[in-house]
């Protein structure tokens, strides 16, 4: 009987274990999250690191427009992610009802990020919802979250990191809603 009841325990915590390493189990961090729904169908992941020559040449289209904060905010940009999703399958679409926003809002919440309070530009049609990680009074990166542009059970995640000041990051929230709606399509 001992031996039934052992075995039977141990059968359990294998399950358990199958489950908790399963796609299922909530990413801890940003990266993590890139990771583990990066390539899954209704998927797409664009990722741009900027070198030296790439924020340069941001520097001067941004310099085009006149507002010196916004060049300085391109110009400060280590790297630029967004992940983006729209239910392809019915396996898919499983995904919407596990609850991707509330595996992010979780791990934003656990890593500390501190949730901005912003009004959407009248010219956008993408709303955002956005979280900063800061060091002192330098922000190191900027968290987006949100849906696709005319996809109702989408979602997307942008995430910026560099080193900005409070008022680089207002300027990005004033310039991501354009820029990342087309990066949905």
């Amino acid at each position: 009987m001992k031996i039934r009841i052992f075995s039977f325990l141990v059968v359990l915590a294998l399950l358990g274990g199958c489950r908790a390493a399963g796609p299922s189990t909530p990413a801890r961090t940003v990266a993590e999250f890139f990771r583990k729904y990066d390539g899954r169908p209704g998927f797409k992941t664009t990722d741009w690191s900027a070198g030296l020559t790439t924020r340069l040449l941001l520097g001067r289209i941004a310099k085009l427009g006149g507002d010196n904060d916004i060049s300085q905010a391109l110009t400060a940009i280590r790297s630029f992610k967004v992940i983006t999703f729209t239910p392809t399958s019915s396996g898919a679409m499983k995904l919407a009802d596990e609850g991707l926003e509330r595996e992010v809002t979780s791990l934003l919440a656990n890593e500390k990020y501190t949730p901005l309070t912003v009004t959407a530009p009248d010219n956008s049609s993408t709303a955002l919802r956005y979280s900063v990680r800061q060091q002192g009074d330098r922000v190191q990166e900027l968290v987006a979250t949100g849906r696709v542009n005319d996809a109702p059970d989408s979602f997307m995640l942008v995430d910026i990191a560099g080193n900005f000041t409070t008022e680089q990051v207002n300027q990005l929230v004033k310039f991501l809603p354009g820029t990342v709606g087309e990066l949905g399509r």
